[in-house]
Parts: structure tokens; C-alpha cells; sequence
């Protein structure tokens, strides 16, 4: 592991935690950390967190942010942020109002990636942001500046100045993690055959037909599927892949061909698992986070089967460019 560990930091606390608690001076009470509506969730988002206040941050000297940093670093090779455009600002969303009614209140953007650089430096570590959904204009150029990684997810590279097509992986940018999912988009195997549609439907998270939805992602599909096919990526399964399993292996392969600095793996790839780990804009009517790993058949896969899995040991020989 020359990087070492990977720390994550979530873009809030639980309401009623010991963070909140003992940092209720820098919290806004009352409100909560969401998104605006999106191409994927067309009712906006609202995670149940509370924000930091800019102005007690700001008063502060970002003391209580230095020492989340600091006690991130002590023991990383590198940090994830989540939603890292939270550094510019955050959709606040009034309590008892839906995620439609909030509105973005921005921080010093300046002083909090000082604050955020300065630490990684210390500990000789690097950063990765979450860049993804709504971005504003200058937001991945800044952090750029600044030696942050973006993150790049296969599904959402297209040319979308252009003729909007998959983009082809020598154009992806280079300062980048890339992958193919994460934990909040569906799994590989889901997206492959369409369950993801399903899901987002019965839940009555989509707001246009089932029919529509259901043929905008088999034609979205369809292109990908089309880039792996000319590039020779799915021509070069493993002996006794199955088709979803060529598939699978060949999505990593075109990630291997950009010059992203990281590639990362959704564990759930490399099993078949098909659920979402998250289903972001849901809270009771999915089992967020509480998922284990499992086979295509939902079956709940144990650490020694993990390790053992064919279908893991195939793909992570790809990775290593082995096969």
C-alpha cells in the first residue's frame, strides 16, 4: 500500500451526535446539508446534516476545522472529501422544508482550502475531492491550482461541449481518481441491465415514465457498450468470463487507458452485487449503508468467500494489467 490509507471525509455530522454537541457553536441550528435538483435527482437532496456556520468559522480562525484535518492526516496517506464544492459552498435546506426550498450560502473558499493544503502538506499526504453533480464554473480550476484531485466517473465522461458522446480516455484529464460507479450510483452489473431504473421507479424517485427512463439508459448503454466493443476491451475477457463479467473487466480496462493518476474498484463490482450501497434522496424506504456484499444473487458474500472469488482475483488481474 505505497499510498496507505485512503481517509474519507463526510460533508456533515450526525444532528444528534457528539460532534454536533460539542461544536454546536459552529453549526447551524435548524437547518441541513443538501443538493439542488439534478439530471439524477430531480427532487434535490437532503442529507440530515447540519452545516458549519462561515461566520463562526471565519471568527474562529478555522480552528475546528484545522483539528478535523489534522486528526484526518495523523494517520493517512491521502483524504477524500465529500461533495468538495461544500469548500465553496453548501445548499442549505430549512427544516421541515423539502430540498427544493433551499439555497446556497457560500463560505471563504480562499481560507478553506489554506487551511485544507496546508495541513495535507504537513503530513505529506494528498486530497482527493468528490467533484461531482453540481458544480459552479471555476470550482475543479481552482482546486486544480491548488494540487486537489477531482474525481472522474466513466458513466458521466462524455463530450458535453460536443456531440455529447462517450469521451474517448485519452481525453479525460489527468488529475483525476477515476472510476466506473461509486457508492452513491449504482453498481456496474445494475446499470448493465437496467435495474437501477427499476429501483429508482418502484421508490418513486423518477419523475418521468418508466418507459422513458428505461430507454434513455439502454441507449446510454448501448454507446458505452459500443467504445468498449471498437477499442477491443471486450474482446479481451478472461477464459470463462460471462458476458456481464467481460463487461465489467472491460469498463476497468478503458479506465487503465486514461491518464487518471488513480483508478479506483466499487468492491460490489468485482463480486456482481447489484444493489446500491446508497440511494441518495431516500432515508426509510431504502436500507442505506446497511447492505453487506453480495453475489448477482443477493447473497450476503462472507470475507473468506471475498477473498477466494474468481470473479475478484479476474478482475484485479486486469488491474494489474495481467490480463
Amino acid at each position: 500500500m505505497a499510498v496507505g490509507i485512503v481517509h474519507d471525509l463526510a460533508v456533515g455530522v450526525h444532528p444528534e451526535g457528539a460532534d454536533a454537541w460539542a461544536q454546536q457553536d459552529f453549526l447551524a441550528a435548524g437547518t441541513s446539508v443538501g443538493a439542488p435538483p439534478d439530471a439524477f435527482n430531480s427532487r434535490g437532496q437532503d442529507w440530515g446534516l447540519p452545516p458549519w456556520r462561515p461566520d463562526r468559522l471565519a471568527a474562529s480562525g478555522y480552528a475546528p476545522y484545522r483539528r478535523l484535518l489534522r486528526a484526518l492526516f495523523r494517520s493517512a496517506g491521502a483524504l477524500r472529501i465529500d461533495h468538495v464544492m461544500g469548500l465553496f459552498r453548501l445548499w442549505w435546506v430549512p427544516q421541515g422544508e423539502p430540498p427544493t426550498e433551499g439555497t446556497y450560502v457560500r463560505y471563504d473558499a480562499e481560507a478553506m482550502l489554506a487551511v485544507l493544503v496546508l495541513e495535507a502538506a504537513r503530513a505529506g499526504a494528498f486530497v482527493i475531492g468528490e467533484d461531482l453533480g453540481t458544480v459552479e464554473p471555476g470550482v475543479r480550476e481552482r482546486l486544480r491550482a491548488r494540487g486537489v484531485l477531482g474525481t472522474s466517473v466513466l458513466w458521466f465522461e462524455r463530450d458535453w461541449e460536443g456531440d455529447g458522446a462517450p469521451l474517448p480516455p485519452e481525453s479525460w484529464r489527468a488529475d483525476c481518481l477515476a472510476t466506473v460507479t461509486t457508492h452513491d450510483l449504482p453498481p456496474t452489473a445494475s446499470r448493465l441491465t437496467g435495474e437501477h431504473v427499476e429501483l429508482r421507479d418502484r421508490l418513486g424517485l423518477s419523475t418521468r415514465p418508466l418507459a422513458v427512463e428505461r430507454a434513455e439508459a439502454e441507449a446510454d448503454i448501448g454507446e458505452w457498450l459500443a467504445v468498449l466493443t471498437r477499442l477491443g476491451l471486450l474482446a479481451a475477457a478472461s477464459p470463462g468470463a460471462s458476458q456481464e463479467e467481460a463487461e465489467v473487466q472491460a469498463v476497468h480496462r478503458f479506465l487503465l487507458r486514461t491518464p487518471a493518476s488513480l483508478v479506483g474498484v466499487w468492491l460490489p463490482d468485482a463480486i456482481g452485487d447489484r444493489r446500491p450501497q446508497n440511494l441518495p434522496g431516500t432515508s426509510d424506504a431504502y436500507p442505506n449503508w446497511r447492505l453487506p456484499v453480495a453475489d448477482p444473487a443477493g447473497r450476503p458474500v462472507t470475507l473468506e468467500e471475498l477473498a477466494a472469488s474468481p470473479r475478484l482475483h479476474a478482475l484485479m488481474k486486469v488491474l494489474r494489467g495481467e490480463a
